[in-house]
This record gives C-alpha cells, structure tokens and sequence, in this order.
C-alpha cells in the first residue's frame, strides 16, 4: 500500500510542476518588494498555484462565477469568522477585490489586494476606541446580557453604531470570563483593554504572507473543508503531529493577555527533566545558546515564540521566567532542547474489572487519539498497538473496548495495519480518484493472514470520530468483528488527502484526491459509521460532522469488496465470533436499561433539552450560574480542560465497557439480559 500511495503522490506532483511550469523564473521588482513575496510564493504564483490545486483535487473545477464567489465568502470568513469585526459594506467591498481579481486572470497585479489590511486596521482601531470609552473607572458590569454565539445565525453590523452594540455586549461577556476566575473589576477592566490593544498589534502586523496564505487557503476551502495551503511553518506542525515528536523543550505552550504561558510540561523533556519549570509560568524572553543576548517575546505571536523555542536536539535555549504567586519572581533557566515524544496523543491501555452477578471480568480499555507515524515508521502507532494487544492478551483480558471517540484520523496506512490485527485477511479500505478508478488498497496481512486479538471487541466512537478512525470502525463493523457503541454517528469525512510539496515555494498543499469506501461498498463521507448500541451525548447537541462543513463533498458508493477469506468466513486457530443482529438487540435493551437510570446520561439529556430551547443563544447571567455551581462542587477550584474532558467522556467510557460485559456474558450463557455494573 505504501507503494500505491507513493506513486499516486508522485503522479500528483508531476502534476503540480506542470502547473507551475508557466510562471516566471523570478517574481518582477514591484514597488514594494516586501508585500508582493512569501517565502519565494510571489503575486505571480498565486493563480498557477490554485490552477494546481484544481487539476490534483477530485473534483476538476473551472474559474467559473460560482467558484469565485464560494473563494470570496471564504476569504472573508478567514478574515472575521466570528463577524464582530467588519461591516457588511467591508465585506461587500473585500469580496468584490477578490472577484476582480480572480476575474482579471491578471496574475501579476495584487495591488487591488493591498486595501484588505488597511479596513482590518481600520475596524480594529475604533474597537480599540471604543472599548477605552466604556472601561473606565464609571464601567458598570451588566449581567442581563444575551449574545448569539451562532455565526450562522448572526448578521454583520451594517454601521459603527450597530457593531458598538455588539461589542458592548462582548466587552461584559469578556469581563465576566475574567471576574469568574477571581479577578477584581479594576484588573479586568485593565486586561480587556490590553486585549484590545494586542488585537490591533496583530492586525498590524497583517503581513504579505498572511494575506497570500487567507486568499490560496480560501481557494482551497471552496473546493472543500480538508483542501489546504501549507506554508513552512504549518507544514512542520503537520509533520510533528503526524510523528509524535518534536526537536524542543518539551512543553506545551498558549498565550494569554500577550504572555507566553507554560501549559503544561511534557514528560520526559527538557523542561519536566529540569524540575525548575512549573505550569502557569510566564515566559519573558528567549535567548539562543548559553550566552548572549535574549529576544523579548511579551506582546509577540505564539507561533513566533514557538519559533524561537524549538531548535535542534543538542542545542541549547535560555529562558527568562516570570512566575506569579504570594511573592513573584523572575528567573533564568538554560535547557538543552531534545527528541520529545508527545506520549499525551500515542497509545493508552488501562485494565478494568466489572462484576455481572457474581461474575467477576477483567476487561481492557486501549485508547487511540490519532494515527500516528514516523515516515520510516521508527515510531508507530500500529506498532503501539501490537505491544498493547500482546499486554491485553498476556494478562488474559476477557474483552477489549478500542476507544476511537476523539480520533481525529491520521496516516492511512496505520489504521489498515490496526484493522488487519482484528481482521486478518480481507481488504479494508478502497478509493475512487477524479478519473473514476477505484482502487482496493491491499491488507498489509493478506499472505499470513495472522489476528492479534480475537476476543470479544467493542469500538467506542463520538462524533468527533473521523476519517481514519471511521475506516477502522467501518470496516470492524462490515466484517462483523466488533460492535460499534457511541454517539448516533462519527463525523463523515470519507475523504483522502495527499501532501505535495510546491516547486520553488516553501511549503506544500494538502489536497483532497479521492473518497474512501468501506468493504460494504459505502463511503464514510456525511453519514460516517452509524453506532450499533447509540449513547446520549452533548456533541449531538450542536452541528458537529462533515455535513455541516461549508464546500463538503458529496457522499458516493462503490460495489462491496468484502473479502471472502477475513476470518469470518474461515474456521481454525485465527477465527473469530461474529457479531449477530440478535446479540445487538439484546445489548442495546440492556444498554437503555442502564442509560435512562445513569446520573452521567440524565444530565447530559439535560444539557441537550437546554441548547434546544436556548438555540444558540448565550445568557451571561446563566453563565455565570452554572459556573459559580460548578466552582463549588470542584471545592473553589476551576476545573481543567482536561479534567472537563475526562468529565464529560466518563458515562460513553463506562457504558461501553458495560456493554462489552453484557456481551461476554450473553456468549457464555451468564444470563439473558445480563446487567453489569462498574465497580
């Protein structure tokens, strides 16, 4: 398979050079230099560039007045997608510039584009303005506000008055967010204001670069939602995220209020191993080396600082470090950047044991975040995987859930080497190109035939389930091997991207070339992997999943390729138990019998009936409620993203794990309707 893929990419940037073969060998001199070049990328690449991006994508599209409009909505929404920002007349303006210029053909005069930073500036100047007027020290804080949190559902401000009210509103909302983690009026007041001022920052410093990249990244989303520019610098974040691994200090990092925070500190870096950096810290300045000067990074881009940060391994980094508490301190820290692998997203297997009546199970819970790889496949998550089954089955495990449910996707060719454990022989996965040709990507254990786990096999799956992770669910589900238990359906990205790299440019594109299709002949796109066993969750409260994306493709179907010799149809040491449409009754009776009495389900139902009343609608003294309830209950303490998450996952995890007990008893003849019950 490897082979298939390598030359379908080979073929493709054959095709992206040819599109590129027109352009001049150099950008012309242009009165200002600096505006017109992004890393080699110049006002002459930008037409031949989304020409090559047309000719790789599935779909073969013509400039015609329907593209360049879906082009100019999109570059809009790059710019203000949260619509609090520009004037409908902005927008009416913005988006005519960009018509014209994709109109013209005229691939070596951008000026047109030079006012889009100009109305940014602008906008963001009278936000400024404005937000000064009203936090001052007669700021009265109003909690009676209500705010449409719905873009879909928000018009743009047709004049200054209209958007002031707006901000207005924002401007408590965003107070209240501050006030909830205990800070004092006057200090909000002052923050909200930085904020503002680092919202102009930023905008001033709208470059050339930001400006090709919103216009080609328009182009590519009009064709669809997984289409892509990818400068250097995002490329290298694919490419660490794909891999697991980055040359660093191992931390994770955000920005708050023009700080560079430390969010968390990665096992086994630099930075955990030096014991002298604690979450929460801020980072003043970067310095190269273990002597010299240091950059002030206070008020400076994320990624900029990200920039700065990482470096070869070997390699030293100085930080300075303000960190705040009963007395604050600053300090310096020198670290020798290393190889950190980002353990967080790779494999995690945990061991349970459930009582059915007297019966006591040990079941395993492997989770699975992303499809992960390096390109010579030194690290893997399929090789991760198979040492976690020889675990499961070392401490003979009676049942497996494989938690896919925020598997995002990943590297293909993992999920078939995953799928191939469970299956065996039997082809996994197939796709159909722009040319109509479909292709049955071969299984990596076609000749051995050989299954890692043959035990009983729950797949748990959510709405945030997608691509890969919906190929190996699928394909789980058409050959009968596992029971699918989650959300109503995962998120229905059937799609196939490649990753090209651009002649003379840095960076490459990521391009949709084909749909995927399961063994039963279905593409997973739009309607994903239906559950078997359907759990209440609060994704399905909100539009989360391909369908709802702007540009999507439209499902397809192809004739059903499932293998006559995987493992459901062969006897010996290598087979399996299928699952039966009886034994999903059974299990889904029982299942509802536990949901409708299950504190974790009742309130997420609770949740869903009130996003439906409220539809879309935010009311910050309600707000303001739940979370003072929620302080409380936490013992006066905020609660974690992560600790949310594992919160909010909890019921789905321990409801499949139930029902993966309910179908090892109903096998061994335990009881009829077995009931279990987590201890």
């Amino acid at each position: 398979m490897r082979k298939f893929i390598s030359l379908q990419a080979l073929f493709l940037t054959f095709v992206i050079t040819i599109a590129f073969s027109g352009t001049h060998a150099e950008a012309k001199k242009k009165d200002d230099n600096s505006f017109f070049q992004l890393d080699g990328l110049t006002c002459e690449k930008i037409i031949p560039l989304m020409h090559a991006f047309s000719r790789a994508h599935i779909k073969d599209q013509k400039f015609d007045k329907d593209l360049v409009s879906r082009i100019a909505d999109q570059f809009v929404k790059r710019l203000d997608p949260s619509k609090n920002l520009l004037f409908q007349s902005d927008v009416d303006e913005m988006k005519k510039v960009v018509r014209e210029f994709l109109q013209s053909r005229n691939d070596s005069d951008c000026s047109g584009l030079k006012e889009t930073p100009k109305i940014l500036t602008k906008r963001s100047e009278e936000q400024l303005a404005y937000a000064r007027s009203v936090l001052t020290p007669k700021y009265t804080f109003k909690e009676d506000i209500e705010i449409v949190m719905d873009t879909k559902k928000r018009k743009r401000a047709r004049n200054k008055k209209e958007n002031q009210g707006r901000q207005l509103k924002l401007i408590h909302f965003q107070v209240s967010n501050y006030m909830l983690n205990d800070m004092k009026l006057k200090k909000a007041r002052n923050k909200l204001v930085h904020r503002y001022e680092l919202n102009l920052k930023r905008v001033n410093e709208f470059t050339t670069a930001d400006l090709y990249d919103s216009l080609i990244n328009a182009f590519a989303s009009a064709l669809d939602p997984h289409s892509s520019y990818l400068s250097k610098e995002v490329l290298e974040d694919f490419q660490i995220a794909m891999s697991l691994s980055l040359e660093g200090i191992g931390a994770s990092l955000t920005s708050e209020d023009g700080y560079t925070v430390i969010q968390e500190l990665i096992k086994g870096g630099a930075a955990a191993k030096s014991e002298s950096l604690e979450p929460k810290d801020k980072i003043l300045a970067v310095g190269q080396n273990k002597k010299g000067s240091m950059t002030d990074v206070v008020d400076m881009d994320l990624r900029d600082v990200v920039k700065l940060i990482r470096g070869k391994s070997g390699s030293y980094v100085r930080l300075n470090i303000l960190r705040q508490g009963k007395h604050a301190k600053t300090f310096t820290i020198t670290l020798k950047r290393s190889k950190v692998v980002l353990e967080d997203e790779a494999v995690q297997l945990t061991f349970k044991k459930i009582n059915v009546g007297k019966k006591e199970l040990k079941l395993a819970h492997l989770t699975l975040p992303s499809f992960y790889g390096d390109a010579d496949l030194r690290r893997s998550c399929s090789k991760d995987v198979a040492r976690a089954l020889e675990k499961v089955n070392a401490e003979k495990a009676d049942g497996l859930v494989l938690d896919f449910a925020r598997n995002g996707g990943g590297r293909l060719e993992e999920a078939v080497r995953i799928a191939d454990f469970f299956v065996g022989r039997g082809k996994i996965v197939a796709t159909k190109n722009s040319r109509k040709q479909v292709s049955k990507l071969p299984s990596i254990a076609e000749e051995d035939g050989r299954v890692q786990y043959r035990g009983p096999l729950v797949v748990l799956t959510s709405r945030l389930s997608a691509s890969a992770s919906e190929i190996v669910a699928g394909a789980l589900k058409d050959y009968k091997r596992a029971l699918i238990v989650g959300t109503d359906h995962t998120y229905g990205k059937g799609s196939v991207q490649a990753v090209l790299p651009l002649p003379s440019v840095a960076g490459a594109i990521k391009v949709t070339t084909g749909l995927f299709f399961l063994p039963g002949g279905k593409s997973t796109q739009h309607s994903g992997v239906l559950a078997d066993i359907e759990l209440p969750s609060i994704l399905t409260g909100d539009d989360i999943g391909e369908q709802y994306l702007d540009n999507s493709l439209k499902p397809d179907a192809i004739a059903k390729f499932i293998s006559q010799t995987a493992n459901p149809m062969i006897k010996g040491k290598s087979a399996y138990q299928p699952i039966t449409k009886t034994e999903i009754e059974e299990l889904a009776r029982a299942s509802k019998e536990r949901v409708v009495e299950n504190k974790g389900f009742i309130e997420i139902g609770e949740e869903l009936k009130e996003l439906k009343e409220n539809k879309g609608i935010v009311r910050l003294a309600e707000v303001r409620k739940k979370s003072a309830e929620d302080k409380k209950k936490n013992g006066g303490k905020e609660k974690t993203a992560k600790e949310r998450r594992e919160e909010r996952d909890a019921p789905q995890i321990s409801e499949a794990m139930n029902v993966l007990a309910d179908l090892i008893a109903l096998r061994r003849g335990w009881a009829r309707s077995p009931i279990a019950v987590l201890d």
